[in-house]
């Protein structure tokens, strides 16, 4: 089940709500999950699998339906536009053994910014990655010094480090695969994450 479509769910569970349905909705990309509705009994279970579908909740067998035109009712529109706004991710490269970032990458720090500066009570998890030329110890120090270097420009734009932390993985998390020692550009960045 998807992140947005759980909140939904537990939320009208744990708001004691009157309704006995739940709704099953898709994520930010499209894709969804599914839910099983157990018998009070024990004897079975409904499997809520259709994104946009609605389950009745009474009876001795839940009822699941598409949402129809009419959508969500207005408590559940209400829960859903509470959501804070879902993980933005951002990706910056550097050069070989080095924590200087490409040109290219450079202008993203701008809409990391823009990103941080629109969300109230942000926080910003920065992490360091390498490719897999050098030693396993070496890489992991560059990839906390990638990270750290990216922390500290964005605290210089005038963002509380109390809300950002920077990690290094060295070369654990390539993002392509490949053998020991190869120069891979594309393994030499910083994820930056904002919630």
């Amino acid at each position: 089940m998807t992140p947005r479509g759980a909140v939904l769910v537990a939320s009208l569970a744990l708001a004691g709500c009157a309704h006995s349905s739940m709704v099953l909705l898709p994520d930010e990309d499209g894709g969804h999950g599914a839910v099983a509705i157990l018998k009070p009994d024990g004897s079975g279970e409904t499997l809520v699998s259709d994104a946009n579908s609605r389950a009745s909740l009474t009876g001795s067998k839940p009822s699941i339906r598409p949402l129809g035109a009419k959508g969500l009712n207005k408590q559940e529109a209400s829960l859903i536009s509470d959501l804070p706004p879902p993980a933005r991710s951002f990706t910056l490269y550097f050069l070989e053994g080095t924590t200087d970032m490409t040109a290219s990458s450079a202008p993203r720090l701008e809409d990391i910014r823009a990103e941080i500066a629109k969300r109230p009570g942000a926080e910003v998890q920065v992490t360091g990655h390498t490719d897999t030329v050098g030693s396993e110890e070496d890489n992991d120090s560059l990839s906390q010094k990638r990270a750290e270097e990216i922390l500290n420009l964005l605290a210089s734009r005038g963002f509380d480090r109390s809300i950002m932390s920077a990690v290094g993985r060295g070369e654990r998390e390539l993002q392509v695969p490949t053998d020991d020692n190869v120069d891979s550009p594309v393994n030499r960045r910083v994820e930056v994450i904002v919630r």
